[in-house]
């Protein structure tokens, strides 16, 4: 059992807490976060992006979606906490499980003839715990006569030697990248706060506030923002930043600055009968705990800032196709090199393969970073959906079979998201047959045409169809949006069994079907999709495919594809090969020609 477990239970009963909630969150609703707030994974050991532990005096459970069910099996292993595969047939809900531990503790108590019934405590950590999702939690303890206890960070009091919390320098985003200035937006989401009928609007979410003012920073890994909340009225624009980290030129006109820490005090400062906009999925429950009742909460699940910046404009279209024709040198001489250097014996393995594709990607002009952290998983670590190679796991590649490779950057263009499983040498039917499946319904998606009004919700099963028909399917969502040098994860837009949000003109989504053999392999084709109106038919969109490289010419089993898919993968070929050929070494643009040649 891990030390940090037994240390939080022993914080928890000096505080008379007997069930704790340890979110995947900091204080703005964030996928990726900042070091100071993995508390999750200090505990737990568990280093995924997405998970929530909850802790009592007698057990320990995380619950995780789908993507890591392998990875946290492996990771959870000798720590005392039991892995809960979430949406799994027979894994209860985490409300209900909580619920169910609270009720147990209530009944135990007023069976004690001993000692006075004690009501049940629940604690998290108010700032890391969205409001919504708080407030669940809550009524499950008030619904007992229970209390909650929102004002600890146990973990923080526990970890000696925690990252420190602070904002780095914010910096300019090109507007010949953005399109639009800062006034421009500013007046866009004020048409929209005047529709909702609000006096402010509170703006908690990280890559929400870099889109608005046109600025970025380094606070997150991998994500170029920088916390900050904004509170915007009819008149007046407040950015909250950690002192410093603005440099005065930097403000747009309009904005004032005010310290991060203050946000609190100025929220519970509002006028009486005022009204605020804010989204409370992604804001804190003790942000929103700071209003004043007396103040009208307009509740929204995205904020406007979210739904304009999904849109991309013209200018951001255009940049961002130069982002990712860039992105496809990168992976074209990545996927050459690869080849040559494991079919000729050279000893690589999944980490120096992760490390070489990296420095082609920093070669490119406009670089900043990578948009996650690479996923290169050999074999059968393919099968484990966001694997993360380590020096213990690390995988030597071999002349056999498959290795998946998920990566993306980050560009003063653009952000990039590509998924390409790799033949490194003799393939299985069986690995033929998947990888041509999933082909199929990668293209089906790109294909689509579709009436104003679809939702992510109808596409799903669109890219899903054709694996159904060789009896394979596949753990997680099917399309997400993608931010412009913000996060490689954005909504509103996404492709999935429950996403209601339509799916409208300058939408950036992924289209990454996939299929995982556990224990044998893995293959996950990914690119990025535009929606654009259909020009045949008023009324109706279409997608356009941004993503350069091709596809595994060697795994396709060409009596699989329609007539039309096999059309779309020769078209989709000559297209990669115009592009990227111009700009590689004469030896990479041969292989090239090779790998893009007709089915």
């Amino acid at each position: 059992m891990r030390n940090e477990l037994l240390e939080l239970r022993s914080l928890m009963k000096e505080n008379n807490i007997d069930v704790y909630i340890i979110p995947t969150g900091d204080y703005h609703g964030s996928e990726y976060i900042n070091d100071f707030f993995k508390t999750r994974e200090y505990i737990s050991g568990f280093t995924g992006s997405a998970g929530t532990l909850v802790v009592t005096q007698d057990e320990a459970r995380l619950w995780t979606d789908g993507r890591y069910f392998l990875q946290a099996a492996m990771e959870l292993e000798g720590s005392g906490i039991d892995l809960m595969k979430d949406k799994e047939p027979g894994v209860p809900d985490i409300k209900d499980y909580i619920g169910e531990k609270l009720a147990a503790i209530l009944a135990a108590s007023e069976g004690c003839a001993t000692s006075d019934t004690t009501s049940p405590v629940l604690g998290f950590d108010g700032l890391t715990l969205p409001c919504e999702a708080g407030r669940e939690y809550a009524k499950l303890a008030y619904d007992l006569g229970g209390s909650v206890v929102t004002n600890f960070d146990l973990v923080g009091e526990i970890w000696s030697h925690r990252p420190t919390l602070q904002g780095k320098d914010i910096w300019e985003f090109p507007l010949s990248s953005a399109g639009l200035p800062f006034d421009a937006k500013a007046s866009q989401v004020r048409e929209l706060m005047a529709d909702a009928g609000a006096d402010y609007h509170l703006i908690t979410t990280l890559d929400d506030n870099a889109w608005l003012y046109n600025l970025r920073g380094s606070d997150v890994e991998r994500t170029p923002v920088f916390f900050s909340y904004t509170l915007i009225t009819p008149e007046e624009t407040i950015l909250y930043v950690f002192d410093g980290s603005l440099p005065k030129e930097l403000v747009p006109e309009g904005v004032t600055v005010k310290s991060y820490f203050t946000i609190a005090e100025d929220l519970a400062a509002i006028p009486s009968g005022s009204s605020i906009m804010a989204d409370v999925k992604t804001a804190s429950f003790s942000l929103i705990a700071a209003i004043p009742e007396d103040a009208t909460l307009i509740e929204t699940d995205f904020v406007p800032s979210a739904r304009l910046k999904a849109c991309k404009n013209p200018t951001e279209i255009e940049a961002t196709i130069d982002a990712h024709v860039n992105d496809g040198i990168a992976m074209v001489n990545f996927i050459h090199w690869l080849k040559k250097a494991v079919s000729s014996g050279e000893t690589v393995t999944e980490i120096s393969a992760a490390d070489y594709l990296e420095a082609e990607r920093r070669k490119l002009p406009g670089f900043i970073d990578l948009s996650f952290d690479t996923i290169a998983g050999y074999a059968d670590h393919g099968a484990i959906v966001h694997y993360g190679a380590t020096p213990e796991t690390d995988a030597t590649l071999k002349p056999e079979g498959f290795i998946l490779v998920d990566s993306g950057g980050q560009y003063l263009t653009g952000t990039t998201d590509i998924t390409r499983t790799i033949a490194l040498g003799p393939l299985t039917d069986r690995m033929k047959e998947c990888y041509t499946a999933v082909l199929k319904g990668h293209i089906q998606l790109a294909l689509a045409t579709f009436m104003e009004g679809t939702t992510g919700k109808d596409l799903d099963p669109i890219a899903k169809a054709p694996l159904d028909e060789y009896g394979i399917s596949y753990n997680h969502g099917t399309g997400h949006g993608v931010g412009h040098c913000l996060c490689v994860h954005e909504g509103p837009n996404r492709i999935n069994t429950i996403c209601e949000e339509p799916i409208i003109p300058g939408m950036i989504t992924s289209d990454e079907p996939g299929y995982y053999a556990e224990g044998e392999f893995g293959v996950r084709i990914e690119g990025e999709i535009i929606c654009l109106p259909d020009d045949d038919e008023p009324g109706s969109y279409r997608f356009n495919m941004l993503t350069c490289c091709p596809y595994e010419r060697e795994a396709i089993k060409v009596n699989m594809l329609t007539l039309e898919e096999l059309t779309f993968v020769n078209i989709y070929h000559n297209w990669v090969y115009s592009m990227l050929a111009p700009e590689l070494e004469p030896e990479v643009a041969e292989w090239l020609e090779t790998a893009c040649m007709p089915l």
